[in-house]
């Protein structure tokens, strides 16, 4: 079967910024679908601005996957990195696919692995430093424990 994917989904595919291993992350996520075999991981390191704000300083990704899995990974990247803590878990699946032309149906859920492991690594970072996790956060992260257990 082929796909077609757009000129931007190729582009993060055939050249990601943000491929590869943070050095002593503050926080790191991994998230996955046993249907297709994705397995996305995402590490961040934090910083803090003059008003004592949080915000993603760093960002990086290693990807198992397709071509849309690598893609989502980097453009994810490319929409958190700068943004505060609480932005950065706004993100929404439609943002990422505007962001990528367009994604094919069927690969739409390359989108919630990134948003899920993104969340994943923000949560990891908050526990860490024994910061206060948004309940928003506590469920998809007790959401993504069951999915891992089946």
């Amino acid at each position: 079967m082929t796909q077609q994917y757009s000129k931007k989904v190729l582009e993060h595919f055939f050249h990601p910024k943000y491929v590869g291993e943070l050095k002593s992350p503050d926080g790191a996520g991994e998230a996955g679908n046993p249907v297709c075999g994705d397995v996305l991981k995402i590490y961040i390191k934090i910083g803090e601005r003059k008003n004592k704000e949080k915000y993603i300083k760093e960002i990086s990704f290693q990807t198992l996957g397709c071509c849309a899995a690598i893609a989502v990974s980097d453009v994810i990247c490319d929409l958190v990195k700068g943004k505060t803590l609480e932005k950065a878990l706004k993100i929404k699946r439609d943002e990422i696919v505007k962001s990528l032309g367009g994604l094919p149906r069927f690969k739409y859920h390359c989108s919630f692995l990134a948003i899920d492991a993104l969340s994943e690594a923000i949560y990891d970072y908050l526990s860490k430093n024994k910061k206060p996790i948004p309940k928003e956060v506590q469920k998809r992260h007790q959401n993504i424990k069951k999915e891992r257990k089946s």
